[in-house]
């Protein structure tokens, strides 16, 4: 037991750390570009690199789980973070860090479907949501504090990340002390059907569930990625954007666990239909107090309570609705669905800011937000499908 509890709260550091080498670089980036006159446009198609990393490597990562095991995997997305996170300062060249980004990409999500999978496949469950929230809690926190290393920028570009690339270090090291496990039968793909049937099959069932990862995923890419930009521009500097930023995570820190409990109690949609619709006065709000410091500050912090967990919420409610051996598509899915939304909010926000520099960008997300509303509202009562046999 002790050891199962060490090898969750390892895996829970890695998520952790991840999370914070995301956060820190999308803001980091982004400024960066700016201030060395990047268009905007341009600066968000740079920031989808990391997620075209995330999409390319999710449909390759089920057999080399199933060959070499859990930790193998996990380690080999870890190092690839490490060593490009430290490779930055070497050459400031857009190609070479949009090859970084894209690599990063592609190791965060070896890490996260490694971590991911081990977790949902060992956890009890009876306890499943509650450690799907805690795998999205300190997801967040790391998120949360990531955006802060934008202040060490002051000591050189190279600094922030070193230091980030020196804490993915140390906390990959304690996965050395893992033993590795391979998945179980029911956890792997399913030998009768294609991987391409098995994805079709899945999309079929549980639609709706893939749409709140893509909104986190469009919200996380546009609020690091381009938010940065909008907010120099309409004034704000760096400093306090480093400090406006981490506002959406930090206030998610609170909710994550408290949703997914209501969504064990209420049903996932129900608890979905509320945080969308909330979220959406939240952003509205912050285009209308988009000037003030405190305002932004504070319609983020609400959107970060209502919509910062739509991510878990969205595994949650992919596992009631598709039967287990689909599990694993369906996590893929989830990354996939991420990874889309998070290549399309950079692009579609910055290609905004260039066509209607007059508008708040905010509204963006807005429109999202109730494309979610309206798709989930639609799907009346959906049906929880019968797990396979265990």
């Amino acid at each position: 037991m002790n050891y199962m509890r060490r090898r969750f709260w390892t895996l829970i550091s890695l998520v952790t750390i991840s999370g914070f080498s995301q956060g820190m670089l999308l803001p980091l980036l982004a400024i960066i570009l700016e201030q060395n006159g990047i268009s905007s446009s341009v600066n968000g198609l740079h920031a989808t690199g990391l997620y075209i990393g995330i999409l390319l490597a999710s449909p390759f990562m089920e057999k080399p789980l199933r060959r070499i095991g859990f930790k193998p995997m996990i380690m080999i997305g870890g190092a690839l973070v490490v060593v490009s996170l430290a490779l930055f300062p070497l050459w400031q060249a857009l190609w070479f860090w949009f090859i970084l980004r894209v690599a990063i990409g592609i190791g965060d999500q070896i890490l996260h479907f490694g971590t991911q999978t081990w977790i949902t496949a060992t956890a009890d469950k009876k306890s499943l949501g509650k450690s799907i929230a805690y795998y999205g809690l300190f997801f967040s926190a790391g998120f949360t504090i990531g955006p802060l290393m934008t202040n060490l920028l002051t000591f050189g570009t190279y600094a922030p990340f070193l230091l980030s690339s020196l804490l993915s270090l140390s906390v990959w090291l304690l996965m050395l002390r893992i033993r590795n496990e391979m998945p179980e039968a029911h956890t792997a793909t399913a030998r009768e059907t294609s991987s391409l049937q098995r994805f079709r099959r899945a999309l079929q069932l549980g639609w709706v569930a893939f749409l709140p990862p893509l909104a986190y995923g469009f919200l996380e890419g546009t609020l690091h990625g381009i938010f940065p930009i909008y907010g120099l521009r309409i004034g704000h500097d760096v400093h306090t954007l480093s400090f406006i930023i981490p506002s959406f995570a930090a206030a998610s820190l609170l909710s994550q666990i408290p949703l997914g409990t209501m969504s064990d109690k209420y049903g996932r949609r129900n608890v979905l239909l509320t945080v969308v619709t909330l979220g959406i006065f939240a952003f509205l709000g912050a285009a209308v107090w988009e000037e003030s410091v405190l305002g932004l500050f504070t319609t983020f912090a609400m959107a970060g309570l209502c919509v910062g967990s739509l991510f878990s919420l969205g595994i949650s409610y992919m596992t009631d609705l598709l039967p287990r051996d689909l599990l694993p598509a369906g996590n893929i899915l989830c990354g996939m669905a991420f990874s889309i939304g998070s290549i399309l909010g950079p692009f579609l926000s910055g290609s905004f800011l260039d066509l209607l520099p007059g508008m708040s960008f905010f509204y963006v997300i807005v429109a999202l937000l109730l494309i979610v509303l309206a798709a989930t509202f639609i799907k009346k009562s959906p049906q929880t499908q019968e797990r396979a046999a265990e």
